[in-house]
């Protein structure tokens, strides 16, 4: 019974909160115009991720690339010269074969309907409970934008970020640091390539560079990140449980085993510290604040109404 008590308490918070961030966005937006448009996400999503896992942590990040680059309104998914994929911290996004099939499916069912934007919001949503994690309910109505340039993107959070920068980054789109850390914690699946740690793990006499890590740790890493290695090569972003959404990722933020500077922040700022000591020890309260703040991110910037358009083709506007 209080199982119970506590789902329906968070429906009504997601509603609320929906409310305020919505901005034209609703629950139920396909409902009469395209019924069965989260069945056909869901089940594409499924059966890609049944070939390929990897395919989960992929789509979840290319949602949050997509949120903080002009806004949640499929700009990511546009293909072409010096579009938002050509730029840097997009090129290993992965995952666009997954939106491209769902949207074909879509169109064949409900043709200039269902927009790319949405698809990946739900896209994202359904990664999240294939790997184990807690379904929500998104928000849908957004549609897509015209416009997508590499050089838009030069505000995503990146891998060496103090908290200070990660705050700002997030403050600025309404997200404040509970949101973060809840946001972040989204690397309890996926990896990251050994180009980002190396100068965590080894100094110039190749011995450990940053010795606030676990130093039992560090010769595990770097095994897998050899000095003068593939700076390609990618390992957990969580250690031991990289294909499952839980809370080992705080677990090993306590441990100082956090793979990058910007999630090894979280545990050592007095500011968020007590933040990832709740998510460690409650997985419930981690998930309700995950998915809150994910329907709080996928409403940054939505176009609605008149703006924007409906994609035939999720890499091309119309």
């Amino acid at each position: 019974m209080g199982l119970v008590r506590f789902f329906c308490s968070f429906l009504v918070f997601l509603s609320c909160l929906i409310a305020v961030y919505g901005q034209g966005t609703r629950i139920g937006f396909y409902s009469t115009t395209c019924p069965n448009a989260e069945t056909i996400v869901q089940t594409t999503v499924a059966s890609h991720f049944g070939s390929d896992p990897k395919v989960a942590p992929g789509l979840l990040r290319m949602h949050n690339h997509d949120c903080f680059v002009q806004g949640c309104d499929g700009s990511v998914l546009l293909s072409g010269p010096n579009s938002e994929r050509t730029a840097g911290a997009n090129v290993n996004l992965r995952g666009f074969e997954v939106i491209d099939d769902a949207k074909r499916q879509l169109e064949a069912a409900c043709p200039g309907v269902v927009s790319c934007a949405d698809i990946l919001a739900l896209a994202a949503r359904d990664s999240v409970a294939l790997t184990n994690g807690q379904s929500w309910q998104v928000p849908t109505g957004r549609r897509d934008g015209r416009v997508s340039l590499a050089s838009n993107v030069n505000n995503l959070p990146s891998p060496s970020d103090s908290l200070a920068i990660q705050q700002r980054k997030f403050g600025a789109f309404r997200l404040n640091t509970r949101d973060l850390v809840a946001l972040v914690g989204g690397h309890t699946i996926g990896t990251a390539a050994c180009g980002f740690i190396t100068n965590r793990i080894f100094n110039s006499t190749g011995n450990t560079a940053d010795p606030t890590m676990d130093q039992t740790f560090v010769p595990q890493l770097q095994r897998l990140c050899p000095q003068n290695g593939d700076g390609s090569a990618r390992l957990d972003l969580d250690t031991g449980s990289g294909n499952t959404f839980d809370t080992s990722y705080f677990n090993n933020l306590s441990r100082n085993r956090g793979i990058l500077q910007s999630d090894h922040v979280l545990w050592t700022s007095p500011t968020t510290r007590p933040i990832v000591q709740e998510f460690m020890t409650s997985t419930s309260n981690f998930n309700v604040q995950f998915a809150s703040s994910m329907v709080k991110m996928s409403n940054i910037g939505v176009k609605t109404g008149r703006n924007g358009e409906i994609r035939r083709v999720c890499s091309a506007v119309n």
